[in-house]
């Protein structure tokens, strides 16, 4: 008999924190908790206000071009700032029409992010080309409060990153690359003030370089935006970890599929298992298990969805402790040298495998019999044979909670314990 089972479950979203601390950058240290993506959010529109600000005085009190049209290219960010916090306030709704959360509203706030970028990049190159080559006259003290500006933006779009980064925000990330870019823009109106002052039209040069660097960041930002947005599969190396934590699972024969994606910082991970496990409220548990382990592994995971069936008993396969390479079996578990490990098709009704390996672990003072149990899981057996009974001992309770069956022999050999099994013709009830 056939019988299946589904599972999903959804975790809220407890990584934030709510906002307490003033207006300033902070900074993080390797064992503190990131501040929330939302309270970084408004860090950033706070931090593009001030910048608005300051600019547009040095340019009103220079009559410098060059930082009047910096102050308009900030004025944009604080335009990213607000979708950014648009988008974000917007994923941590719960609704409904959208059971599966709105965390893609934070891919949509990267990729109007992106298109920011190419609209700085666009104004960039229209100021070299179109810009006043008209010399103007400037106090000193102007180059200085130009430089003390430029390293600003890269420090805080450095946090941003690295705060995106530990809590999987594509858009904390875009902006935070946005503000590094904007060093650039910086940079830009200081060399076209020392150019003015030595008539040399550097700035010309530099705005065509600037403007090819923002461009290319603005093209990752919006293929990464629309791959998530087009329900892209995650890279093949966080693929490839899921499918590494669920096979490791004792109980999992295959996976018939997997599909894992992203969702604004998060990832859902659908799986179809085949369980060598015919209960259903003991193939549940398992599933749980897996999805737990899942979870902890790889902590931006939201949600996990698992569908499992039971092996087809055609095949199975056996292990039993060995006291030497010629066959004999072992009369203690934990101690034997050698274990061996058969596979049997009973439909077929002839041996599949047949295989001997050491035991590693034989030596061990303590815990021998537990380490023993664990490294045969490795090998995902149907059924542990043993001279000595196994119930109420470490193993027995390894071998129960992965659902492998543990049975007493009265075999003296290898050879004798196959073909009692060959002549039950493949009864589950041995």
């Amino acid at each position: 008999m056939r019988s299946s089972g589904a599972k999903a479950r959804s975790a809220s979203d407890s990584r934030s924190n709510p906002p307490s601390a003033p207006p300033s950058i902070p900074t993080l240290s390797p064992s503190s908790n990131p501040p929330s993506v939302l309270r970084v959010a408004f860090y950033s529109l706070l931090f593009n206000l001030s910048l608005v600000v300051v600019k547009l005085v040095l340019s009103s009190l220079s009559g410098s071009l060059a930082l009047r049209a910096d102050a308009v290219h900030s004025t944009v960010d604080v335009l990213a700032s607000l979708a950014l916090i648009l988008g974000v306030k917007i994923s941590e709704r719960k609704s409904e029409s959208f059971p599966l959360g709105l965390y893609k509203v934070e891919n949509l706030a990267s990729i109007v992010i992106s298109f920011l970028l190419f609209l700085t990049a666009y104004e960039i190159i229209i100021e070299a080309v179109r810009g006043d080559a008209v010399l103007i006259s400037y106090q000193g003290w102007v180059l200085y409060a130009v430089a003390a500006i430029i390293p600003l933006p890269y420090l805080f779009g450095s946090f941003q990153i690295k705060v995106g980064e530990r809590t999987g925000s594509p858009s904390l990330i875009a902006d935070g690359v946005q503000h590094k870019a904007d060093v650039l823009t910086s940079s830009l109106v200081f060399l076209a003030l020392i150019a003015q002052s030595v008539s040399l039209p550097l700035d010309r040069i530099a705005a065509v370089i600037i403007a090819l660097v923002i461009v290319k960041e603005g093209w990752k930002i919006l293929v990464s935006g629309m791959r998530v947005l087009l329900d892209a599969s995650v890279d093949a190396a966080t693929l490839e970890e899921i499918r590494t934590l669920i096979i490791e699972a004792p109980e999992v024969v295959s996976i018939s599929e997997l599909v894992a994606r992203n969702s604004g910082r998060y990832l859902f991970v659908q799986a179809s298992l085949t369980l060598r496990v015919a209960d259903l409220k003991r193939a549940h548990q398992v599933s749980e298990r897996i999805e737990s382990r899942i979870k902890r592994e790889i902590p931006q995971v939201d949600r996990v969805q698992i569908h499992y069936e039971p092996i087809v008993e055609s095949r199975r396969r056996y292990t039993t402790p060995l006291a030497d390479m010629r066959g004999t079996l072992g009369k203690h578990f934990g101690e034997s040298p050698y274990f061996a490990l058969v596979e049997i098709d009973f439909e077929e009704m002839r041996l599949l495998r047949q295989e001997i390996v050491a035991n590693p672990h034989k030596d061990l003072i303590k815990g021998k019999g537990l380490k023993v149990a664990q490294f045969l899981l490795g090998f995902k057996p149907d059924v542990v044979f043993s001279s000595e009974s196994l119930e109420g001992k470490g193993p027995g309770y390894v071998f129960a909670e992965a659902g492998v069956e543990t049975l007493q022999t009265d075999a003296r050999t290898l050879e004798e314990l196959v073909d009692s099994l060959l002549q039950a013709e493949g009864s589950t009830n041995l």
